[in-house]
């Protein structure tokens, strides 16, 4: 279909050499500026219209244009209640065609004339609907309804990750196009807090900041933060208000995230895995400035030994507290173990808790060795960290197993150093590496004299238990001599 700007028009038909079979059918007519148009632009997410005259005939020469148009990622359903055009065999006189777009340059859907009940749907949320009749033989038309199509609710395209110190918010840019948002329309509770990505829009920043809610919860802590898409700029808005809940929980042995999008009352929720960052260290002296990096730790026996636990997160409202600490020969911790603190409680002598301060747990104690020859110690801790605002488990210091049981915790978690072993003799100047080699060769010539020994008394037994034998047979026998047999042959 083509409409001229004027009062001529040029149609240049070009055609090579090839010997095909051509023919084409062109139609037009003419208009004056005076005559009232029919068609228009419909831009509701659904309507209804007619030709001219319906259910009347429609007048000669008729030539409307509907340009449809819907919400984006729609689609439109097109259906003819009623059609009854002039027809014929290739629709050329009377017909009506369908674009699957905003123009008549767009594909064809389709073309029908006759009498039918034809329905069309297009592709986009775009959609052209041309009538065009000639001077001869008018029915009644047409009566059409036309609704678009949404696409399903687009599933909530975000992530959520915590750990000890950060909180990081994921959203696809694809997600939030299909609510009709970008970047600019996300603001955390913080407004002043934005994103440090725009494609994945990415949110990221201290637990204890932008806003961020922190909750204690008796045997957990919450740190709770808020992303809302709205429009700011304008008066009224037309589009869904959307809010991401992002919530990270702290408990037990883990850290565990939880994200959810309200919509409408729709809730959706996302879940992962991730835990405190907690390390434990030896340092040199009280004042906990230069940790021993050397392992296995070599050191004298009863000498004075300083551990820290680190929690390592940017909330400064934390607390450390060293509950429970046993040493053990194996790394496994099955055999045999030793109490140094227990609920708090000093078990041995010789260990001095420090105060909880900040991030840092701390003690001290005597070195000392398991008496079956064992070469290793290691130490498993367990640590609490609470909330400092609040009275907490953390400020209880030592308590017992009853009152301990009743008091709260915040969050709980393991952590092992060592092995720790311990100098011998001369080879205390040694380097590590050497006195590793040592111990070993020690213990390998020990056991090979064991094993001498241990041969030699047993041969010397078997000796005294054969002769003993021997003599004792030889007492028992009596004093008769002996003749030989003569034979009868």
């Amino acid at each position: 279909m083509f409409e001229s700007s004027s009062n001529s028009l040029t149609f240049l038909i070009k055609t090579n050499s090839v010997a095909f079979a051509r023919n084409f059918f062109v139609f037009y007519y003419f208009f004056s500026p005076e005559t009232t148009h029919c068609g228009g632009s419909l831009t509701g997410p659904n309507g209804t219209f007619i030709s001219p005259n319906y259910p009347s005939s429609y007048p000669p020469f008729t030539y409307c244009v509907w340009n449809i148009q819907t919400a984006k990622k729609s689609k439109i359903n097109l259906e003819f209640k009623d059609l009854f055009l002039e027809l014929d065999q290739n629709c050329q006189f009377d017909f009506l065609a369908v674009y699957d777009g905003l123009t008549t340059n767009t594909g064809l859907i389709g073309k029908v004339c006759g009498v039918s009940r034809p329905t069309f749907q297009s592709s986009s949320n775009g959609m052209t609907v041309v009538l065009s009749t000639d001077y001869a033989n008018s029915y009644r038309g047409f009566s059409a309804r036309y609704t678009s199509i949404l696409p399903d609710p687009p599933e909530p395209d975000t992530s959520l990750t915590c750990s000890s110190d950060r909180l990081e918010i994921v959203l696809s840019k694809d997600y939030l196009d299909s609510l009709g948002y970008n970047e600019t329309h996300l603001y955390l509770n913080d407004p002043t807090c934005r994103p440090v990505s725009t494609d994945p829009v990415i949110f990221s920043f201290p637990l204890s900041s932008c806003g961020t809610i922190k909750k204690d919860e008796g045997h957990r802590i919450t740190y709770t933060n808020i992303v809302t898409l709205s429009e700011t700029d304008t008066i009224i808005t037309r589009k869904k208000m959307v809010q991401i809940v992002a919530k990270c929980i702290m408990e037990n042995n883990s850290t565990v995230e939880v994200i959810y999008v309200t919509e409408n009352n729709l809730i959706k929720n996302t879940t992962s895995v991730g835990r405190y960052n907690v390390s434990m260290s030896f340092y040199d002296s009280d004042s906990f400035s230069n940790p021993v990096l050397q392992s296995p730790y070599y050191v004298e026996l009863n000498q004075t030994l300083f551990a820290q636990v680190s929690l390592h997160s940017t909330d400064p409202d934390l607390l450390v507290f060293v509950d429970t600490c046993v040493a053990s020969p194996q790394p496994d911790f099955g055999s045999v173990t030793y109490d140094l603190i227990r609920s708090g409680c000093n078990k041995d002598d010789t260990v001095v808790t420090y105060p909880p301060i900040e991030h840092y747990g701390r003690f001290k104690f005597n070195a000392f060795r398991f008496l079956r020859s064992f070469s290793s110690v290691y130490l498993q801790c367990d640590v609490l960290i609470c909330d400092s605002t609040i009275n907490s488990r953390c400020t209880e210091g030592c308590i017992s197993r009853r009152k301990r049981d009743a008091s709260s915790y915040t969050w709980k978690a393991k952590t092992v150093v060592g092995p720790i072993r311990l100098k011998r003799g001369l080879r205390a100047a040694d380097h590590s590496g050497t006195l590793t080699k040592t111990d070993a060769e020690e213990t390998s010539n020990l056991q090979g004299k064991s094993f001498y020994i241990l041969s030699f008394v047993a041969l010397i037994s078997n000796v005294i238990i054969v002769v003993a034998t021997i003599l004792k047979y030889y007492r028992r026998q009596p004093a008769y001599g002996y003749q030989k047999i003569q034979s009868s042959y």
